[in-house]
């Protein structure tokens, strides 16, 4: 094995103190001679999400020498909440301990610059690799299996159980609900989110009437006793009566069938879909990723792809699935369905010509409408600006501010209700005049909602219940705020910047470049005034960048996107089928033009040992 620098890594602190470990604060003293993984991430990120799950198997197959730890550093203000930060460890079975640092500190000691960063520190406390972004287990567990042998020939490897200590389980009839549904017989359909269920409740709400699924993690056909769901959220009804499902991370779309009880699979492998896989096919063929949430609109099933921030369409006739709008790259850009641009859509409902679509990254409320020049769609904003600015402000919807939205209903008058979900409110949206305003506050994280009747069922993910609410005439006014992502903005000089996204394929592996380059870069900036020249789309992974002149126009500060893929393969001829894997990542950079500022911005794609391992040098 190569000589690694010896990088020592930093302690872990953060001012939200600990979770999973029984009130114990950790240090990295207490890690030592066991693999440690940090995993920095926050809630509202898919490809956290992702990673969370990932790590499972790795976890459970190298328990007694590897020790996982989340770093969790918060993008929105919610999400700097302590509870809110304990609710989201419970929410998706989070088994390991967890660093809350709401000030980001151990973020900046560690130089992380995008959800997720995966940093590995050997049993001597030196950090040995960084990964940045998801689909970097394989690599990891390579790497793990060689630090074992090494540590455990050096007497420096030491085994055990860990120090994660599970929270008491809470008698409650829902866990962390996420959408919801009346059926036709008036009863209501929940996705038991955290407990991998479907409970069918009484018109009231509350009472249980069915559970469907038995309540274990996995994807499972059949009677509704045995069946199984991994964490399902959207719920639709289909023409023939079932009921859709949007199985999130089983990343399939099943199906509940409430007169005869059974579960079956619509679309969906149980792989995740990744950058080179198929993006139409036959359904049960064709990988998906993430669905969150479901309607039947335009004679099919539209589903909020959530983890591609793509909208797919289901086609029940034909059995297939394609995409139907989004190209996967992440952020808010309108347009042709081909060409739009999503993050995390993650709640949908249909209102005839329209298809409202809550985008939780951008905090925004999006809809699709049909071109009838082209006879295609054509994707539209109502309120939102970008990835990075969010909050709680009513008014005109060119003014108006969400944060971080998972559900839309539409309501009788044709206005659309918005859950809003990290401002803890219902929010509406007025087509007709054009105005933002709220209907209730003080809804904890409010996931989905269905009308009943006058009233509105809204889905208190965070307090475990539906909550009925009567439409007011009204809306509740409150007092306007506004935000910012919390991270700080990197410095940067006016003039040309050098943007290198360094890569490094993981060890055994090398570029696929049999089909074409095998790398792939997309830039764009937040105001578009920010770039002069450079953004675009290009197969180098390093570019020089030109900041516009601010005294001609230029905007002073703003966000740099940037997308980065790279495709490597198994680098053995003795290999007749090789296992290839993409690496990719997007960053949303805040930067600030000044003249003592860096002039080369590097950003790291895939794990890299020795030299380019970060932390603070010994």
């Amino acid at each position: 094995m190569a000589k690694r620098v010896r990088v020592r890594a930093p302690e872990l602190v953060g001012a939200g103190g600990w979770l999973n470990t029984g009130g114990k604060e950790l240090s990295l003293a207490d890690l030592r001679g066991r693999v440690t993984v940090l995993d920095f991430w926050t809630f509202c990120c898919i490809n956290c999400l992702h990673v969370i799950d990932e790590l499972r198997e790795l976890e459970e197959k190298y328990k007694d020498t590897v020790v996982v730890i989340g770093v969790h550093s918060p993008k929105f203000v919610h999400e700097a909440d302590h509870a809110a930060v304990v609710d989201a460890v419970e929410r998706y079975g989070v088994h390991h301990p967890v660093l809350d640092d709401p000030e980001l500190a151990t973020w900046k000691q560690y130089a992380v610059r995008a959800w997720p960063t995966l940093v590995v520190i050997d049993p001597e406390g030196y950090v040995v690799a960084q990964h940045a972004g998801e689909g970097h287990v394989h690599a990891i567990e390579k790497l793990v299996t060689e630090l074992e042998a090494e540590h455990a020939a050096k007497g420096t490897l030491r085994r055990g159980e860990g120090p994660y200590v599970p929270p008491e389980p809470e008698p409650t009839d829902l866990r962390f609900p996420g959408k919801a549904l009346v059926l036709p017989t008036g009863n209501v359909l929940v996705s038991d989110t955290t407990r991998h269920q479907l409970v069918e409740l009484e018109p009231d709400g509350e009472t249980v009437v069915r559970r469907i699924g038995d309540g274990t993690r996995g994807l499972v056909d059949g009677p509704a006793g045995t069946a199984r769901f991994s964490e399902p959220q959207g719920l639709a009804l289909l023409p023939d009566g079932r009921v859709a499902v949007a199985d999130t991370v089983n990343h399939a779309l099943r199906a509940y069938d409430p007169a005869g009880g059974g579960v079956s699979t619509l679309a969906g492998t149980g792989r995740q879909w990744w950058q080179g896989s198929s993006v139409s096919g036959p359904a049960r063929e064709t990988d998906l990723s993430s669905p969150w949430d479901v309607a039947w609109w335009a004679d099919r099933l539209w589903i909020a792809m959530a983890g591609v921030h793509q909208l797919w369409a289901y086609d029940p006739a034909a059995g297939t699935v394609s995409v139907a709008a989004g190209t996967t790259n992440e952020g808010l850009v309108d347009g042709p369905s081909g060409e739009a641009w999503f993050a995390q859509p993650s709640g949908l409902a249909a209102d005839g010509d329209r298809l409202w679509v809550a985008d939780s990254e951008t905090s925004a409320l999006r809809w699709v409408e049909r071109d009838g020049d082209t006879d295609g769609f054509t994707v539209r904003t109502a309120v939102g600006t970008g990835l990075f600015d969010f909050g709680h402000r009513d008014g005109p919807a060119g003014q108006a501010l969400l944060q971080h939205p998972l559900g839309v209903t539409v309501l009788p008058d044709r206005s659309v209700a918005v859950c809003d979900t990290y401002n803890h409110a219902l929010r509406r949206y007025d087509p007709a005049t054009g105005e933002v305003t709220t209907l209730a506050t003080d809804l904890r994280e409010p996931s989905g909602a269905a009308l009943v009747g006058d009233d509105i069922l809204v889905v208190e993910s965070a307090r475990h219940r539906l909550t009925r609410l009567r439409l007011p005439e009204e809306a509740v006014r409150v007092e306007a705020v506004a935000h910012r992502t919390r991270r700080e903005a990197t410095e940067v000089a006016p003039g040309r910047l050098r943007l290198d996204v360094v890569f490094q394929a993981p060890p055994g592996q090398k570029l696929d470049v049999r089909y074409g380059p095998a790398t792939r870069l997309l830039v764009s900036a937040t105001p578009p005034e920010l770039l002069a020249d450079g953004a675009g789309q290009g197969t180098e992974l390093t570019r020089e960048l030109v900041l516009a002149d601010t005294l001609d126009g230029g905007a002073a500060e703003g966000v740099l996107h940037v997308s980065a893929m790279a495709a490597s393969c198994d680098d053995d001829p003795d290999i007749e089928y090789p296992a290839c894997h993409v690496h990719q990542q997007d960053w949303g950079v805040p930067v600030r033009v000044t003249p003592a500022g860096a002039e080369r911005l590097p950003l790291v794609l895939a794990g890299l040992d020795g030299e380019e391992a970060r932390g603070n040098q010994e």
